[in-house]
């Protein structure tokens, strides 16, 4: 790659000119004003430009402008620097095309991060333009029909693979990926998502109902098994005729699995499905058809079944709260997605990905992480997974504006629970002792749902169990909460 460095402090740009070509063995070029550099620019070929702003004559926003209007400018990436008074001028810049800004005094390894980047960057486009060029003289060879194929996959990869469906960025969400887009071939295998809370389970399950296809017009149906009263459940999910039960429509209702003909039901936190139904789920997976309440006529289904649970279904099938006969064929197709955690190198692209997109929701100025935040976030445990990065960025951009995301942005990452809530005892039977001045017995029930909820890490049957109520009690009180 070669650069052309533009600066009319001949110091300054000399030394930035001898840091890229003796530490980074890029070819370099160095000129003392815009007029120079643009003539420089008719006569040469570069593929990087790193220009002052303030300069006398040609500046560097005018420089910018007179490369784009090149036969080639657009190929040509140029970073400004400025000093941190400019900002409006480097924002005015980027919105002319600039690659990018520095401030001054240059930091050296921001600058070597940067030249990577652009180096990437160039690398990437002209691979891409090697494989646009490939994929034309492969079409040219073989049939319309094959040649359309390829022209799909070439658009729709890109799709998948892009942020704005599901952030891939290591080799077993990758694997994920994959075995989706398998899955999504055979709708009669049913698919268990299987992976701790926030870990992007859903978008896994779109992922298997779309599979490359971003124009699938059948129904992608969501249920999470959870927010259903067990009294509720079948009429929820089967349907019911007319004069079913008291209080029937008259000409009754159609379940989710109608509704998800042709398409996709999606059976979110599996593991809280009611026992009495389970084997009535069992028999619609293996028979591929199923009765309304207060029905007698079979209704055959086309529907594809995905599941997902966070918790482990294997220890519940032990513990006699869940089938072993649904399990063993929910687990014909098996997705596990890894905490985030468990894949660190995703931390800091949803982390950037994130702050872009809050940062343009909010109008403000967060462009980079520094090097102590991305270090509190790598060492930071995630128990949220993505939901918890995502809301900690949103949060940060709410609360500040500012360049870069520093760790005094995430300091409530830091902060110990007990910061915030008083040194808690025990309740201990015949030993309570009352507070002086009132108690609300609604705040304390809440108080000791929300301790016991914590306790069981969310686990509904035990927090149930623990308090001595129904699930349906409990959620109640959860609504409430």
């Amino acid at each position: 790659m070669k650069i052309l460095i533009v600066d009319d402090d001949i110091s300054s740009g000399t030394a930035v000119a001898e840091f890229i070509e003796e530490q980074l063995a890029y070819s370099i070029h160095l000129c003392h004003n815009g007029e120079e550099a643009y003539n420089s620019l008719k006569n040469e070929d570069f593929q990087m430009v790193i220009s002052d702003l303030r300069m006398p004559g040609i500046s560097g926003l005018d420089l910018l402008k007179k490369i784009k209007l090149l036969p080639k400018g657009d190929e040509i990436e140029v970073v400004i620097m400025t000093g941190f008074g400019d900002m409006e001028s480097s924002i005015e810049a980027l919105r002319g095309g600039a690659y990018d800004y520095l401030l001054k005094p240059v930091n050296i390894e921001e600058l070597a991060i940067l030249i990577e980047r652009v180096a990437e960057k160039i690398q990437l486009k002209g691979e891409n333009k090697d494989l646009k060029e490939n994929i034309k003289q492969t079409i040219s060879h073989v049939r319309r029909e094959e040649a359309e194929r390829i022209q799909y996959y070439e658009t729709t990869i890109r799709e998948i693979t892009s942020v704005g469906k599901i952030g891939v960025f290591s080799d077993v969400m990758r694997g994920v990926v994959r075995m989706a887009e398998q899955f999504h071939e055979d709708r009669s295998v049913p698919v268990l998502i299987e992976g701790e809370t926030g870990t992007g389970k859903e978008v896994v399950a779109r992922l298997v109902h779309f599979g490359k296809s971003s124009d699938v017009t059948k129904p992608f149906i969501s249920i999470n098994c959870s927010a259903i009263s067990p009294a509720l459940f079948e009429s929820e999910l089967f349907g019911y005729d007319e004069g079913a039960f008291t209080g029937a429509r008259k000409e009754g209702k159609p379940g989710k699995l109608e509704l998800a003909q042709g398409g996709t039901l999606f059976l979110d936190e599996i593991g809280e499905m009611p026992l009495d139904m389970q084997p009535k789920l069992l028999r619609v997976l293996q028979q591929r058809e199923m009765y309304r309440v207060g029905g007698s006529k079979p209704i055959e289904l086309d529907v594809r079944v995905i599941f997902a649970t966070n918790r482990n279904l294997k220890e519940m099938v032990a513990e006699k709260t869940f089938r072993s006969d649904l399990y063993y064929r929910l687990n014909t197709g098996r997705l596990y997605i890894p905490p985030l955690r468990e894949r660190k190198e995703a931390i800091l692209s949803f982390s950037q990905i994130f702050l872009d997109q809050y940062s343009k929701k909010r109008n403000r100025k967060f462009r980079f992480i520094s090097k102590d935040a991305k270090k509190l976030m790598q060492d930071y445990a995630w128990p949220g997974n993505i939901r918890e990065l995502k809301n900690t960025i949103e949060r940060a951009t709410l609360l500040y504006n500012d360049l870069e995301l520093k760790p005094e942005h995430l300091r409530f990452l830091q902060a110990d629970d007990n910061e915030f809530e008083p040194t808690e005892q025990p309740i201990v039977l015949g030993r309570i002792v009352l507070p002086d001045d009132e108690l609300r017995i609604e705040q304390l029930e809440l108080e000791i749902v929300r301790k016991a909820l914590k306790k069981f890490d969310d686990n509904k049957s035990k927090t149930a169990e623990y308090l001595g109520i129904t699930r349906s009690a409990l959620r109640s009180r959860m609504n409430k909460l």
